[in-house]
């Protein structure tokens, strides 16, 4: 019996050692948080996760789409894009793997995402015949530009965003500006959300670029407008998405692959612990909306709504990571 308990405890020695040093094999981890809600809140949910659950040196690092990708692809830094719209860089993405500097480790949204031009619904209500983007072009008088309201106006999103280059690329695939239209500039996120906002509340018309899952899109009934043609993915990696292009082709944007990016190097380190959790948190949008409808709502920070997802959601992301792992966030709250 003693030779029994003496076993048992070596083993539980030798497990609980091994533990530790999966936590410790973590080491400093930098973590992208992009400047929009979704991937804010996503971003602190990773820090907590890996500092708590796992013993990971956290730091959350400011970015955007494009240059985090790229610095990603070609210098594996920061370690984790825990939101990455893959498919605004494919080619990116695609040097990065093949290069062995990326890994893409999990779906982050397996819904995936939606992204492209929209108006308000009471505008698609009041005129059906506006389906397509070349159906909105012919009516600029529909969606004035506050600057020029003699011009239409496509508001775009800042600069440094994926799909703020893709909507440029579409201004000139559509030639909107033959049609009246002035391309705008918002300058930032909170720009973009408040350019929506104003309009909604003076019920004017508004269209320009935006996405999904979102709060706001919860708040304010939008309608994604179709692009009149199908989805050419060769076309759509070689101009649409291409800022230097030239001669950019009307095309539909397709449903965004939204995933967990890893650099290989971290990968290597963090040890199968960290990279078993990145491949297994994945979120519905239909989550993401509650979650960033609460932050909205509280004026939460993406800390904020992390600690209050973990406290709601424990049957959702327990499953991610391993028991040890949830004894030690649940003590952490």
């Amino acid at each position: 019996m003693k030779t029994y308990i003496a076993s048992t405890c070596l083993l539980l020695g030798l497990l609980g050692g091994a533990s530790y040093a999966n936590a410790a094999s973590c080491g400093s981890v930098t973590i992208a948080s992009m400047n929009w809600q979704s991937a804010e809140v996503l971003s602190n949910l990773d820090k907590f996760i890996l500092e708590h659950g796992y013993g990971c040196d956290a730091q959350i690092t400011i970015g955007d789409t494009v240059p985090t990708i790229t610095s990603m692809a070609e210098k594996g830094e920061p370690d984790i894009a825990p939101e990455a719209w893959i498919d605004l860089l494919p080619e990116v993405v695609k040097q990065g793997t093949d290069e062995g500097r990326l890994i893409i480790a999990g779906t982050a949204l397996p819904d995936g995402g939606i992204q492209g031009w929209w108006m308000p619904k009471f505008i698609a209500d009041a005129h059906p015949d506006i389906k397509t983007i070349p159906d909105l072009l012919k009516h600029p008088e529909l969606f004035p530009d506050p600057e020029n309201p003699k011009k239409g106006a496509v508001f775009n999103g800042p600069q440094g965003w994926g799909g703020t280059v893709v909507t440029a690329q579409y201004y000139k695939a559509y030639e909107a500006e033959k049609a009246g239209f002035n391309l705008v500039d918002t300058g930032s996120s909170a720009g973009l959300d408040g350019s929506i906002a104003k309009a909604y509340e003076r019920k004017q018309g508004w269209v320009g670029y935006y996405w999904a899952p979102t709060a706001l899109l919860g708040k304010y009934e939008m309608v994604k407008l179709g692009a009149g043609v199908p989805n050419d993915p060769a076309e759509w990696k070689r101009c649409n998405t291409v800022a230097d292009c030239a001669d950019p082709k009307p095309n539909e944007w397709p449903v965004d692959r939204v995933v967990t990016l890893v650099a290989k190097k971290f990968a290597g380190e963090a040890g199968p612990d960290v990279m078993d959790y990145l491949s297994k948190r994945a979120w519905s949008n239909a989550t993401v909306n509650t979650l960033m409808a609460w932050m909205t709502e509280n004026q939460a920070t993406g800390e904020d709504g992390a600690k209050h997802f973990l406290k709601e959601n424990k049957a959702l992301w327990s499953k991610w990571v391993s028991p040890e792992a949830v004894a030690k966030i649940e003590a952490a709250l």
